[in-house]
């Protein structure tokens, strides 16, 4: 049979059979995501099931992940925007300080590193939980009594995840540029008072960046969950956790470095 077909058609054939294999997740994660925001719009789908789990997820993500960042953000403001600003002051450029803190800690640094604190802190933690769901047969079981995984328990994570993100990334910066205040005016590097300090900053961000970085963080929580539940609900028979696991975290990795590079280059 396969002699009669002609040979263009079968390296087509091929060629798509390849390209469909790399695509398949990244083609699952846009699917999931259309149907996360088209039910989300849905009155009917927030249930009193759906609205528990989604204050569930937002308490582990935002509440468990809070010192965390506070913990990250300190040492950020420690490491870079004390010695940022005492170096370029030393350099007599201390007029860049505002625009450079905006630019490369406010816009690029915080989503990356709040991104990688709620991989492990939450994403991961997703991930195990349905793919062990998934591998024990249990989300057959849910499915043969009538409740939807994907309604349940897929939605109200990814957007509990989505607003965690928002906010953990809002007190990271806020955190990390007061440490980094701080520690300048202890040494008297700077006499501005702290509201000055941070009013200066604001200031010497774009208009686009109040739409750039809100985005950026918004995007890379609500795909990051995506990516990491959609790892655990595709496991098959040959998967266990411990390959599970390496996976999700290497997709989430690559979420949240797409998504900063991408919004990056064309909004913010």
């Amino acid at each position: 049979m396969s002699d009669e077909i002609p040979l263009y058609r079968r390296l087509l054939r091929r060629l798509g059979a390849l390209t469909r294999r790399q695509m398949r997740f990244s083609l699952m994660l846009v699917g999931a995501s259309w149907g996360v925001v088209r039910e989300a719009l849905r009155p009917t789908s927030w249930r009193r099931t759906v609205l528990h789990e989604f204050k569930n997820t937002l308490r582990q993500a935002a509440g468990g992940g809070l010192f965390s960042t506070l913990f990250t953000a300190a040492l950020t403001g420690f490491g870079i925007v004390a010695q940022a600003i005492y170096w370029l002051g030393i350099a007599g450029m201390a007029d860049s300080t505002d625009s450079l803190l905006a630019t490369v800690l406010v816009r690029e640094i915080a989503p990356v590193l709040v991104g990688i604190i709620l991989l492990g802190r939450s994403a991961m933690l997703s991930l195990t939980q349905l793919g062990q769901l998934t591998l024990g047969g249990e989300l057959r079981a849910l499915q043969a009594q009538g409740i939807d995984p994907f309604m349940t328990l897929v939605m109200p994570r990814a957007l509990a995840m989505m607003l965690s993100s928002f906010t953990l990334g809002m007190v990271f910066s806020i955190i990390s540029l007061s440490v980094g205040y701080g520690v300048c005016r202890v040494h008297s590097v700077i006499t501005m008072p702290l509201w000055t300090f941070l009013y200066d900053i604001v200031g010497a961000m774009k208009p686009i960046d109040y739409l750039g970085i809100p985005l950026k963080l918004t995007i890379s929580g609500f795909l990051l969950s995506l990516a990491t539940q959609l790892t655990g609900l595709d496991a098959t028979r040959s998967d266990t956790i411990a390959t599970l696991l390496p996976r999700g975290f290497a997709r989430g990795i690559l979420v949240i470095m797409v998504v900063n590079v991408v919004l990056g280059v064309t909004v913010a």
